[in-house]
């Protein structure tokens, strides 16, 4: 039984999340929804990583066994086909071996997060961005994110729903940088907790309204304690970039 490996781009404003949930459309159910038309077998796609309700992706990787054997091409535009209207896109399909595993054998997932700093309403992009009127201290932002980069425990910034057994994790990248209006936040590291990167950007935004200094996060990460974070962002800015195997 081949197993090909997906790469999928989307826009997560429709769904409740990647996986499969009963309170809502996910993106993991509508690919699952497309396999089925086309082989007639209800089977289980597997994703490197559960993005959130509301979060993008322009490079998510899966990966999935299939009864019988497809031209890569032919089985992703056959799921492109059936995926329509739904703001998905199999960029590409891979026949790869058996030990593939889209979550496990990845080294390393990298996210960006887009802010819109200006006081204009949103037009071109409604819900693909976060908009902060008040002005931000990019450069300020910079600084206190370098404090969060290596291994720590990330219990602060962790959803207290979480179900990943250990809090400890290890940034290797928090990069703020300005292009007049937008601000972009770039991370990476080989795993996140559940609404880490959000929990970051948010509290980052405090120090570029001026709410918090580098010391702030710095006592905010020592805490260990959920109460001590700033506001969690909003998904609309948060984008799923690559998995690296």
């Amino acid at each position: 039984m081949p197993r090909y490996k997906l790469i999928i781009e989307y826009d997560g404003s429709p769904y409740c999340g990647w996986q499969v949930q009963e309170n809502g459309r996910s993106v993991q159910g509508a690919l699952e929804d497309a396999v089925k038309a086309i082989c007639g077998e209800s089977i289980r796609v597997h994703g490197a990583g559960r993005t959130d309700a509301g979060v993008h992706a322009l490079a998510q990787v899966a990966h999935l066994d299939m009864p019988k054997v497809f031209p890569p091409g032919r089985l992703r535009d056959g799921l492109n086909a059936h995926l329509r209207p739904n703001p998905i896109g199999v960029l590409a399909a891979d026949i790869v071996p058996d030990t593939f595993e889209a979550r496990f054998s990845a080294i390393k997932r990298h996210y960006r997060y887009r802010i819109v700093n200006r006081r204009a309403n949103l037009a071109i992009d409604a819900g693909r961005v976060w908009r902060v009127p008040k002005p931000l201290d990019a450069a300020a932002m910079h600084e206190a994110a370098q404090r969060l980069l290596g291994k720590h425990d990330f219990t602060t910034f962790r959803d207290t729903e979480c179900q990943a057994k250990s809090p400890e994790k290890t940034l290797d990248q928090l990069d703020v940088t300005r292009d007049s209006d937008d601000v972009t936040i770039v991370t990476s590291a080989r795993s996140f907790l559940h609404s880490q990167v959000r929990s970051m950007v948010g509290s980052l935004v405090w120090v570029g309204e001026g709410r918090w200094s580098a010391d702030d996060m710095q006592r905010a990460l020592e805490a260990r304690n959920r109460q001590a974070c700033g506001p969690v962002a909003p998904p609309d800015g948060l984008y799923l970039v690559r998995v690296d195997y």
